[in-house]
C-alpha cells in the first residue's frame, strides 16, 4: 500500500480534530477525501505529509513512517495545500527552479520544469511573475510544484479552486492521467469533482471516518433502498418478479415497466437477466438508480 493510516489522531487542547482515523490507499487509485468545514480533512492530510505531527497513531507513505522517516516521506509526496503558498515576487520559472533545488533535481530539473509547465498548461503565462497571475493560474503553479519531483503520492487539497470551466477540464484530465500510476488523494467540496475523478470516497465528519467505499457501492447501497427499473417486451407478474432472489419489493410503473427494490443491485441484475433467459422474456431496458453524492454527503455529515 502507498499510504497506510492507523488510528491517526490529532488533539488541540480539548478538541480532537482527528479521532483515530484509519485507511489504506494503493497505487493507481484516486480517492476523494470529503467532509464539511472543520471535519479534519486538511489536518489529516498535513499529518500524512509530515507537515503536522500526530498526537497518536501511525501512518506511512511507501513504507516510510511519517514521524521517524519524514524526509523520506517528503521525497515521495507531492502536496498542494489548500492555502497554496507561493512567492508572488518570483517569476513562475524562477519559483519552479527554486522548488527543483529543494528537491535536489540537479541537471534533470530544467527538463522536469518544462514537463510540468506543459502538463499544467502554464505555457501562455510562463514569463510572468506569480503575483501577476490570475487565481486559476496560481492554482496551476501550485499543482506544478507538487508534480515537479515526480512523486509516487499526490495529496491535493482543493486542487481546482479558482479554475474556469476550460481549465477545470484540463486539470481533471491531468489528475486522471496521473492517477493511473500514482496514489492520489484529493479533498474537495465539489461533489461533481469526485464523481468525475475518483474511484473511491472517504467521508470524514467531526474527526471520524463515517464512510469509506467505492463510489458505486456508496451510491447504490448507502441506505439499502436501491432499485432497478426494468421494461419487458411481454407482461410479467408481480409474483414472478418477487421470486427473483434479492428483490424485496416491486412497484409497477407502467404496464410493462417495474421498479425492483433491493439492497443488492448488482446481484439482482444478474438474477434478473438469468430469469429473462430461462423464462424467454425479453428485456427492453434496464437501469439502476444511484443516489447523488450530495445526498450521501448530507446523510453522513448531518448534525445529530
Amino acid at each position: 500500500m502507498s499510504i497506510k493510516v492507523s488510528e491517526l489522531t490529532k488533539v488541540y487542547g480539548e478538541q480532537r480534530a482527528v479521532d483515530a482515523v484509519s485507511f489504506e490507499l494503493k497505487k493507481g487509485e484516486i480517492t476523494g477525501f470529503l467532509g464539511p468545514n472543520g471535519a479534519g480533512k486538511s489536518t489529516t492530510m498535513k499529518m500524512i505529509t509530515g507537515f503536522l505531527p500526530p498526537t497518536s497513531g501511525k501512518a506511512s507513505v511507501c513504507d516510510f513512517d511519517i514521524v521517524t522517516q519524514s524526509l523520506e516521506v517528503r521525497k515521495r509526496v507531492g502536496y498542494l495545500p489548500e492555502s497554496n503558498p507561493l512567492y508572488y515576487d518570483m517569476y513562475m520559472r524562477e519559483f519552479l527552479e527554486f522548488i527543483a533545488g529543494i528537491h535536489h533535481l540537479g541537471k534533470a530539473g530544467a527538463q522536469r520544469i518544462d514537463t510540468v509547465i506543459r502538463q499544467t498548461g502554464l505555457q501562455p503565462e510562463r514569463h510572468k511573475k506569480i503575483g501577476a497571475l490570475s487565481n486559476g493560474y496560481k492554482q496551476r503553479v501550485g499543482l506544478a510544484q507538487a508534480l515537479l519531483h515526480d512523486p509516487e503520492v499526490l495529496i491535493l487539497d482543493e486542487p481546482t479552486t479558482g479554475l474556469d470551466p476550460n481549465q477545470l477540464a484540463d486539470i481533471r484530465q491531468l489528475i486522471k492521467e496521473l492517477g493511473a500510476n500514482k496514489t492520489v488523494i484529493l479533498s474537495t467540496h465539489i461533489m461533481q469533482e469526485v464523481a468525475a475523478l475518483c474511484d473511491r470516497a472517504i467521508i470524514i465528519n467531526k474527526g471520524k471516518i463515517v464512510a469509506d467505499d467505492k463510489l458505486s457501492v456508496l451510491q447504490q447501497n448507502n441506505t439499502g433502498n436501491g432499485y432497478l427499473q426494468v421494461t419487458f417486451a411481454e407482461p410479467v407478474t408481480e409474483a414472478e418478479l418477487l421470486s427473483i432472489g434479492g428483490i424485496t419489493r416491486v412497484v409497477a410503473v407502467e404496464e410493462l415497466s417495474w421498479q425492483l427494490f433491493t439492497s443488492q443491485v448488482d446481484e439482482v441484475r444478474k438474477n434478473l437477466l438469468q430469469f429473462a433467459l430461462i423464462n424467454n422474456r425479453n428485456i427492453l431496458s434496464l437501469q439502476s438508480n444511484s443516489q447523488s453524492l450530495e445526498t450521501i454527503f448530507r446523510e453522513m455529515t448531518k448534525s445529530v
